[in-house]
């Protein structure tokens, strides 16, 4: 999270954040954020990985003596995507934390809609990238792979249909909840199951969830205007997720009630507060 420690101001009593004296002074912020890419302060190339590299001439560049890769700090790294400068990925990060919306910073920050969204965008991959799964969750078999090029983030993924939408799996044990990808499923796989094998199904927006499935408490899904949604029966027993309304459950889906959920990628999206500066900073954009 961002270190929000008050310092006293020195021409008043109104304390302030560091983060308020970062934003203020755009060299201590660059310092700031590049205290988290090399932590033990021994640079890398982000290209093999090679450990001795040298400053060129203008001193914001480096070069690799292996494989004479030119890069700068951030190269390679989530928070290289978008024309930001580093008070305003910290501005940025800040509202993110307070669950602003790309309305809200856009008109505080005064950056275009499609920079603030990319940033967003970035921030959100950059926690999905720390997931142990994460080479599942970022590939081919969730669409989102078509965020990305190489490094990049760029465009988006292909039109979802209902062969192609990807299905989570929530298990709860105890105070923990875990979200998995669900091999082989895919949105049209439950509707099946709903028609042929009676297995509940509750819709909410794009939302569409369902009754306990093997091990798992409910499947989970985000669809589009290509489901057939008319053919969802309502089911005398509610659901297990409904029923049990953990704390998890009943966080989830206050999220997903405030648009938490990307139709367009067919993947939950259930954010909260994880975001962090060194998140975004820190961690590669490759994922290897």
């Amino acid at each position: 999270m961002l270190d929000q420690t008050r310092t006293t101001s020195a021409s008043g009593p109104r304390p302030l954040t560091r983060v308020d004296l970062l934003l203020a002074n755009e060299e201590a912020a660059r310092e700031y954020l590049l205290s988290f890419c090399w932590p033990d302060g021994s640079p890398y190339c982000p290209r093999c990985g090679h450990e001795k590299v040298y400053n060129l001439s203008n001193g914001k560049r480096m070069r690799c003596a292996s494989c004479k890769y030119t890069f700068q700090p951030f190269s390679g790294r989530w928070i290289n995507n978008g024309a930001l400068s580093c008070s305003d990925w910290l501005a940025l990060t800040r509202m993110f934390e307070r669950e602003a919306s790309v309305h809200e910073i856009t008109e505080s920050l005064g950056l275009s809609y499609n920079t603030v969204y990319k940033a967003l965008t970035a921030m959100r991959f950059a926690i999905l990238a720390h997931a142990l799964d994460a080479n599942q969750l970022i590939s081919p078999e969730t669409g989102l792979d078509g965020y990305l090029k190489g490094n990049r983030l760029t465009g988006g993924p292909k039109d979802m249909r209902m062969d192609t939408i990807p299905v989570y799996g929530i298990i709860q044990r105890g105070k923990l909840a875990f979200i998995d990808l669900v091999p082989g499923f895919q949105a049209e796989t439950v509707f099946h199951f709903h028609m042929n094998f009676r297995l509940s199904m509750v819709r909410s927006g794009n939302l569409v969830y369902t009754d306990r499935y093997k091990d798992y408490d409910g499947l989970i899904f985000c669809g589009n205007d290509t489901l057939p949604y008319h053919v969802i029966r309502k089911q005398e027993k509610q659901p297990q997720l409904d029923e049990t309304n953990s704390e998890f459950w009943q966080y989830a889906q206050s999220r997903c009630a405030v648009s938490a959920v990307s139709p367009a990628s067919g993947s939950p999206c259930i954010s909260r507060n994880w975001s962090s500066v060194s998140t975004i900073a820190a961690a590669r954009s490759s994922r290897r």
